[in-house]
Formats: structure tokens, sequence, C-alpha cells
């Protein structure tokens, strides 16, 4: 499981011109799973996402979690973290896990977000086309990973 972490001042996710999820200062996470995750890749990586020190104390350190600051999350199906540019042109998303896997684990990871403390949690549709919008706030952008 890969998620693709951006610290955020705010960010909405738009399906059909309509606002699907917004959120204010947090983080939006872009959610890639692939075949061999399970029900424990959901718990590392949303545990790891919310406890992850990346916003300023009073010195100006990244010393603070999301929890810290109750800020907010918006959750965001993405394969394409799955994608290979090894060979040709054009990626290969073979090792993108297929959606009768990746939907209930989706589903398990929203949950587990939401379960940890975090005021408000919104999503995108999975497997929907979707436009995201966001301002980076650093920019702070990092990659948790379940399996090295």
């Amino acid at each position: 499981m890969r998620a693709l972490i951006q610290r955020v001042s705010k960010a909405s996710v738009e399906i059909d011109g309509k606002i699907n999820g917004a959120i204010g200062c947090g983080m939006v996470i872009l959610l890639g799973i692939t075949h061999s995750d399970s029900l424990s890749d959901v718990e590392y990586v949303a545990e790891k996402c919310v406890n992850l020190r990346i916003y300023p104390d009073d010195n100006d350190k990244m010393n603070r979690s999301l929890l810290d600051v109750s800020g907010e999350v918006l959750i965001i199906s993405q394969f394409t973290l799955y994608g290979s540019t090894v060979k040709g042109r054009r990626p290969g998303f073979a090792e993108a896990a297929l959606p009768q896997h990746a939907i209930p684990l989706y589903e398990a990871f929203v949950k587990k977000i939401s379960q940890t403390g975090v005021k408000k949690v919104a999503t995108g549709k999975f497997g929907a086309k979707m436009s995201v919008n966001l301002e980076n706030d650093g920019p702070v952008t990092l990659m948790v990973e379940s399996k090295s």
C-alpha cells in the first residue's frame, strides 16, 4: 500500500462538476493499493499518516502530527501510484489491485482514518474521474509505504 501525503491549507475533489469532498487545513492522501495488501497494511499506513510529525510547532519545526493540529483529511483512490514506467512510454498498471480487492481495503482505510480521531474525513469516489484541487502547504509531500 502506498499513500502519497500532501500537507495542505485546503483541498477539494469534484466529480462531474460537483464537489464531493472538501477540507481545510490538513492532508490529502492519495492511496494506491496492490494485490498483496491486506488489513494489516491498512492499519500500518493509516496510523503512520495521522501520526507523522509534519506540522510546525511554535519554533517552526515539524514536530506536530495531524492529530495534534486537529487537521482534516481528504482521501483519494489513486491506482496510478502503482504505475510502472520501466518499459516503453506508456505506464503499466499490473501491480495495481483490481477493484474487487482494492475497494474493500480503500473503504477500510477511510474507516480506520475516521476512527483515529481525525475531526473530518472527506473522500473522492473509487474509480471515478475526479478533479482534485489543493493548496500544498510548505510544500510538504511524502510517501508512506507499508512494504519496503
